[in-house]
């Protein structure tokens, strides 16, 4: 329990005990005045009386005090749920975004390679046919030349 708790306790209870032992001096009647009118009663209750009304009172205006915290930090937890929520869907759009970014970019850099693969092979097949022409022209030369010598 905290403190506040345990001094009340204490508190009441010493109340109490201060009541059980001067009972009779509690409910021995006295000439009481209230404004304009008199009558009899016990001055001990009538006091104990008020004490426990305005216990009572204080205990539902705490009561009422702590329901409208609790309801106030409900709606603030389900404001922050709604802001978290937000966010979640603003990173997932986030990612989505990137998503697509790559993969445009992927499909640029793919594309990109199918064209240098491309040109590549075109190159290759330009050099082996420049090559083959050229050995085809030696290996002519080389016939005519090896004809005449004989």
């Amino acid at each position: 329990m905290r403190l506040r708790t345990l001094i009340l306790i204490l508190l009441v209870a010493l109340l109490a005990a201060f009541t059980a032992l001067n009972w009779a001096a509690f409910v021995t009647p006295t000439s009481l005045t209230v404004g304009v009118t008199s009558f009899e009663a016990p001055l001990g209750v009538v006091m104990l009386a008020i004490v426990v009304g305005m216990a009572l009172l204080f205990a539902g205006y705490m009561a009422f005090w702590q329901g409208r915290l609790l309801v106030e930090a409900r709606r603030h937890a389900k404001e922050l749920q709604a802001q978290r929520t937000l966010a979640d869907q603003a990173e997932a759009s986030r990612f989505t975004e990137l998503r697509t970014a790559l993969t445009g970019a992927t499909e640029r850099l793919e594309a990109r390679f199918e064209a240098t693969r491309d040109a590549l092979r075109t190159e290759m097949k330009e050099a082996t046919n420049s090559l083959a022409a050229m050995i085809g022209e030696i290996d002519d030369r080389a016939k005519r030349g090896g004809d005449r010598q004989p």
